[in-house]
């Protein structure tokens, strides 16, 4: 209110209000120990009114600091109505980042301390500031005149401070008793360096279930490190399955918020194709061979139906529409770790045992989480497959960017189909499949042109042999 009122009184002399206004501070600030000035009103014959900006004391055991990187990096203009201004001098101290007002008004005219300089002693002058922006350049080569604390003659001619500095004796001892460990200040915040923060977040621990031991309550890397030893694990530990899942979350997100999906759905018949398997089957057991799954004939038939209908195989681009040469299909494969993608490349050229094993290779080390990008990088088409596993009829899949289309493969169910006679019926499996399809790539037609070749493999699946 004082500095309020004395701005209105003085309303027509508005070039003098910073004048008047550093004089009530001036006298506001006697009370005050020297450690904690950080700026004084210097004059010289040869220059015109400036203000040396000392390193603020934060502490009252404090004796150096060291400035951060963002240390004054522009001109600080400040309205000479408010006596406050923004901070301009963030300072380092023991595991954390503290930021001090200036309490003068003024242009920033020269920076002494550059940036990450350490060791700078209390009341060391970092910094002019001057009253008037023209004068700015008539301090490109100054310097202080003094390395000690310019705030310490200010307090000389003070005759009535002792009552001030006995008030202000008392305070230190609180600030001795917040300097010993004790709990979070706050419920609704928990205190805590970066590092300990970064520590808690890379291995997956609540800042709220740790005990503070730091200054003021607040978390420092020893007590996250030390809950990290009660749990018996070490703080190197590899990224958790949240870390994974919003991965996967974002990805899918962009995919439908970007791509524009359209579904084709339709039934196939996969006696046939269930007879050919279980045929490969007992030549691969008599062999010493592994099995032959319905996913492995879902792969290469999906290749195989790339290669026919090109178009699919593609991706879209801001420029251009690209389409691929070599057929790699990616499959799903859900693990504790989240959902993971591996490629099988040039699957179109491979023969069903080769794919088979190695998807069964891809999904341990999915499960495993040790894919390397070489393992999941690369691929043009996506197959999807919750109805073996899971019993899922049918379910539309989101396209896995930035690709075009992806494949849902629905579960196989028999199904009293009409015969060749008006009274005949027959029983026969059908599973469903459900192709998604960016419409800015694979029109209508196309898609269902991959379809129907995808159909007539899995219905004629000897053909895939040729």
């Amino acid at each position: 209110m004082a500095y309020a009122s004395r701005i209105i009184i003085h309303s027509n002399k508005l070039k003098h209000v910073s004048t008047l206004l550093r004089r009530e501070h001036s006298v506001a600030a006697r009370g005050f120990s020297n450690s904690s000035t950080h700026s004084s009103l210097t004059a010289r014959e040869d220059l015109p009114p400036h203000q040396e900006i000392g390193m603020p004391s934060l502490s009252p055991t404090m004796t150096e600091a060291c400035t951060s990187l963002n240390f004054l990096t522009t001109i600080h203009v400040v309205d000479y109505f408010y006596l406050y201004t923004k901070a301009i001098c963030p300072n380092f101290r023991d595991k954390a980042t503290v930021e001090m007002e200036c309490m003068e008004e003024g242009y920033l005219a020269k920076i002494l301390k550059e940036e990450g300089t350490k060791a700078i002693q209390v009341g060391e002058v970092i910094a002019i500031t001057v009253e008037e922006e023209e004068d700015i350049q008539k301090f490109k080569d100054y310097t202080p005149s003094s390395g000690g604390s310019p705030a310490a003659p200010e307090a000389k001619p003070a005759t009535s401070p002792p009552k001030e500095e006995k008030v202000e004796k008392p305070a230190s001892a609180p600030e001795a008793e917040t300097s010993k460990p004790s709990p979070a200040p706050s419920e609704d915040r928990i205190f805590a360096s970066p590092l300990a923060k970064k520590l808690a977040e890379d291995n997956n621990v609540p800042l709220s279930s740790i005990k503070a031991t730091g200054p003021e309550g607040r978390i420092v890397k020893a007590d996250v490190e030390e809950f990290l030893a009660s749990r018996g694990k070490e703080t190197t530990a590899k990224p958790s399955k949240p870390t994974d899942s919003k991965v996967t979350a974002s990805r899918l997100a962009f995919s439908k918020r970007t791509i524009p999906h359209y579904y084709l759905t339709v039934d196939t018949c996969v006696d046939k194709m269930m007879g050919l398997r279980s045929q490969l089957n007992s030549f691969q057991e008599a062999n010493g061979g592994k099995r032959i799954s319905v996913n492995d004939l879902v792969i290469k038939a999906a290749a195989l139906a790339l290669r026919k209908v090109p178009q699919c195989n593609s991706s879209w681009t801001d420029e251009y529409i690209r389409q691929f040469s070599n057929v790699n299909i990616n499959v799903a494969v859900q693990t504790e770790n989240g959902l993971y993608v591996p490629v099988v490349k040039n699957a179109d050229k491979k023969g069903l045992s080769t794919i088979g094993e190695e998807v069964r290779f891809l999904a341990q080390k999915a499960k495993e989480n040790s894919l390397k990008p070489e393992d999941y990088e690369g691929g043009t088409f996506t197959v999807s497959n919750l109805g073996g596993p899971f019993g899922i009829k049918q379910f539309c899949a989101v396209i896995n960017p930035p690709q075009a289309a992806i494949l849902a493969i629905g579960s196989a169910e028999k199904r009293v189909v009409a015969g060749g006679g008006p009274d005949q019926f027959n029983v026969a499996s059908y599973m469903s499949v459900t192709l998604s399809c960016d419409h800015r790539v694979i029109d209508g037609a196309i898609g269902a042109e991959w379809l129907k070749a995808f159909k007539g493999y899995i219905e004629t699946p000897e053909s895939m042999l040729l």
